[in-house]
Order: structure tokens, then C-alpha cells, then sequence
């Protein structure tokens, strides 16, 4: 079954270098970055991602996992010459996996801003998109724009930066861990929750997906121009540097536009068409 769930904007400490010393010396105790070395030597590149997002990382009818995300990391691998392993977990798993060194990097749409940039290494885009909500079809939830989103329940998982921002608007959070597409849509859709606010893309293709659940993408409200990729230990810029190569490589030929259509039925590794002029922060 595909499946899908919200984005995490989470606030958590990166490792930090040490530094002592005494009044007689200037010693510093330094912290190696080893990260590509450990890939290279073990022959593994390992992914942290969450098998439920639609269309960028979930499992197909035949139970095999794949995504946006999911392939471009496979490729990534691919051209580093190591295998690729795939571990699972929600948004805060997979940012405390790459904490703790149960992944290298973490890979399922995770937006590139300047907030996140302070906490982790952030990898050259993969997707550029913009924000929009889903609504119920037959009545827009009675939503026409974000200030409508003042008293209306909003679905999402917690911490994210759209759970933010609809209840910055005065939106009730109703809150899922790691749920599938449908779950999030019928609930829409029968008024258990009014509106779902993500990544317009991954809206459209999951309201495709699930043509029978009368929900829509509320049409020309949209918010927050942005783009994704790949998060990484703050210190562990020499896998970063790697990947970034790698998909710089795959952007010129055209190996990411072809990873892109087969997903999104569009190129969105390049900025799209539509002027969004408005920014809404979480904060």
C-alpha cells in the first residue's frame, strides 16, 4: 500500500567539537571526520527513512520499497560503489539515527532551511516545491486561506513545521505517528480533521493516488517556496562532500529529471513555474 506522512522540523542538538586546555598548554581534543572513511570501508552507505511518505519513500504493491528519495539515494550508492541499507523510523527516529551513528544520512523530503541548516549538513537540493493544504472537496473545510485555519482541526504528525504553522493560525493539532495516506485523507474527508497541511507535490500525488476520498488540494493558496534533500551529521561534511558530488553529477545528466518523472509526473529537481510570493514562518 503507498503510504504517506508529514515532515519534521525538530530541534536537536548536533555533536559539537571539545575543546581544554590549561594555563600552562593549548591542547585541543578534535574530532576526526571519519564519515566517509567508515562508508568506504564497510562498503554500506545506510539510510534512515520512513517507508510511509508517498511518493518519496514507501512500499509499492509488491511490498518493495522505493520513492523519490529512496532511488536517488539507491543511485547515489550505486555510484559511490557501496551497497545501501534502509532503516525505518518517523521523523524524530530518523533524525535521533544519524545522531546516534545508526545512519549517515537520513532521506525522506526533509526541507532544506536556514533553521535546520544551523543543526545539521544539509545536502545540495534533490526537489523544489512549495507548500498547500488539503481540504474536504465538497466544502473546502470552509477554508479560503490560512487566516481561515483559525478553530479547524489539523492533521499532521507533531513537530513539524506545518503543525506549526496551522497552529500559529489558531488550528487544533490532531496528531498521527507515522500514519498511511488514507488513514490521513478519510479523516479529512468524514471530518474527524478539516485540513492537511505539506509539500504540495506529495499532496497531489497522494490525493491521485486515493481518487475515491472526496479531498482536493485547496487551489492558489500557496505558501513557502522551498526545497529538499538529504540531512547529515553537522561534522561529517566528507560524505557530505560525496554525495553532494554525486548528485551534482546526477543532476547534469539528467539521472534525477528521470528519477523525478517517474514519480512525480514532473521534473521537480528544477525550481517550478509558479511564483509563490508568500512565506509563512513556523516560528
Amino acid at each position: 500500500m503507498k503510504k504517506w506522512a508529514t515532515l519534521a522540523v525538530i530541534a536537536v542538538s548536533g555533536m559539537v567539537l571539545a575543546a581544554c586546555g590549561n594555563g600552562n598548554s593549548n591542547t585541543k581534543a578534535a574530532t576526526k571526520d571519519d564519515s566517509w572513511a567508515k562508508v568506504e570501508k564497510g562498503k554500506t552507505l545506510t539510510v534512515a527513512t520512513s517507508g510511509t511518505l508517498f511518493p518519496s519513500s514507501y512500499y509499492n504493491d509488491k511490498n518493495e520499497l522505493n520513492g523519490y528519495d529512496v532511488d536517488v539515494a539507491k543511485e547515489v550508492a550505486k555510484r559511490l560503489g557501496v551497497k545501501v541499507t534502509f532503516k525505518e523510523y518517523n521523523v524524530d527516529g530518523q533524525i535521533s539515527s544519524i545522531n546516534r551513528g545508526e545512519a549517515d544520512f537520513a532521506a525522506n523530503d526533509f526541507g532544506l532551511s536556514k533553521e535546520r541548516a544551523k543543526k545539521f549538513s544539509l545536502s545540495v537540493p534533490i526537489k523544489y516545491s512549495f507548500d498547500s493544504m488539503i481540504v474536504r472537496k465538497n466544502d473546502d473545510s470552509g477554508i479560503h486561506s490560512l487566516a481561515d485555519l483559525k478553530g479547524k482541526k489539523a492533521a499532521g504528525e507533531p513537530n513539524t513545521s506545518y503543525m506549526k504553522i496551522a497552529e500559529k493560525y489558531g488550528a487544533t493539532p490532531v496528531t498521527y505517528d507515522n500514519a498511511t495516506n488514507d488513514q490521513y485523507l478519510t479523516d479529512v474527508a468524514n471530518g474527524r480533521t478539516d485540513v492537511i497541511l505539506n509539500d504540495y507535490y506529495l499532496q497531489k500525488m497522494s490525493v491521485a493516488a486515493l481518487p475515491a476520498i472526496p479531498v482536493k488540494i485547496l487551489e492558489d493558496v500557496y505558501f513557502n517556496a522551498n526545497h529538499t534533500g538529504f540531512l547529515f551529521v553537522k561534522e561529517h561534511k566528507a560524505l557530505k562532500e560525496k554525495v553532494d558530488e554525486t548528485l551534482k553529477a546526477m543532476q547534469k545528466d539528467g539521472s534525477l529529471k528521470k528519477i523525478s518523472e517517474t514519480y512525480f509526473q514532473t521534473d521537480v529537481s528544477v525550481k517550478p513555474k509558479q511564483e509563490i510570493k508568500e512565506t509563512v514562518s513556523p516560528d
